[in-house]
């Protein structure tokens, strides 16, 4: 399994000098089977899909694109996906079921019409199909996925855990476990969907907006730190921790610092734009 990196920030982009080798799209992480010419299955679609069509080769992508939840920085990049919105384009979209039962076209195009934006998901070019899914296991793109919920704050927000039958990434890019209690060190509770979830997993992807010391005052946004996230790996089993959804204002520099924090576990990285995982 091999993880293309497009987009690693959290809240809105971050462009400018401070902020290049790091990156400022926002949330998108590209998954290709191994032997494939191309990603078939793609997490999110915040700025950093725009980057994805590169891997399509010029070409139009074929496969699903798997939402988390549906704030900006997770859904703005969708219309700029130039692979996607190509008439030959075949794209299954994918996204967590509504408490109040809207259907995914109708939940999408509240953000994505007139006056907000010039067109609506409908009218993107290729062959497109909308569905909410709910929590439980199935088979996405040739992966097995299992579906939890997670705390958030705005909205539904589901965690995955995607395998293949040689390895297993766990995909939770916005999460806010101090709704459900302090846990052993404050920085929230190692809950049971959070464990499921990472269990014995390859690959930790895991919000870390925040720092430990910023969670007081801030973790009402919705967040969660990088120090919970290697706490959950190690509770987990986790063989690796990549901490993901850098606050919009985290320059190169500072994120630079809180790699030296971790410098003495070992299975933690910083994402970076354009970085190549291989599970």
């Amino acid at each position: 399994m091999r993880l293309d990196l497009c987009g690693v920030r959290g809240s809105t982009a971050a462009p400018g000098a401070d902020f290049l080798r790091y990156g400022g799209h926002t949330s998108c992480v590209a998954l290709t089977r191994d032997g494939a010419d191309g990603p078939s299955l793609i997490l999110d679609a915040g700025t950093g899909i725009r980057t994805a069509s590169a891997l399509c080769g010029g070409g139009a992508f074929s496969g699903t694109i798997l939402m988390t939840h549906l704030h900006w920085d997770h859904v703005q990049g969708l219309p700029f996906f130039a692979a996607g919105d190509n008439v030959d384009s075949h794209v299954e979209l994918l996204l967590p079921e509504q408490p109040d039962g809207a259907d995914a076209v109708s939940v999408l195009t509240r953000a994505m019409s007139p006056p907000h934006f010039p067109m609506e998901p409908t009218q993107m070019r290729g062959d497109w199909s909308f569905a909410s899914i709910t929590t439980g296991e199935r088979q996405i793109a040739g992966y097995r996925v299992l579906a939890r919920e997670v705390p958030h704050k705005g909205g539904r927000t589901f965690g995955y855990r995607i395998s293949d039958e040689r390895s297993t990434l766990t995909y939770i890019p916005d999460h806010r476990p101090t709704a459900l209690g302090p846990g052993p060190e404050g920085f929230g509770e190692y809950h049971e969907a959070a464990l499921e979830l990472a269990a014995d997993s390859d690959l930790l992807i895991h919000d870390a907006q925040l720092t430990g010391e910023e969670l007081p005052a801030e973790q009402l946004f919705g967040h969660s730190c990088g120090e919970y996230a290697l706490g959950l790996a190690r509770e987990a089993g986790c063989r690796g921790v990549l901490l993901f959804h850098h606050r919009p204002d985290r320059t190169d520099a500072a994120l630079d610092e809180i790699a030296r924090r971790f410098a003495d576990a070992p299975e933690v990285t910083l994402a970076a734009q354009g970085a190549v995982v291989m599970l």
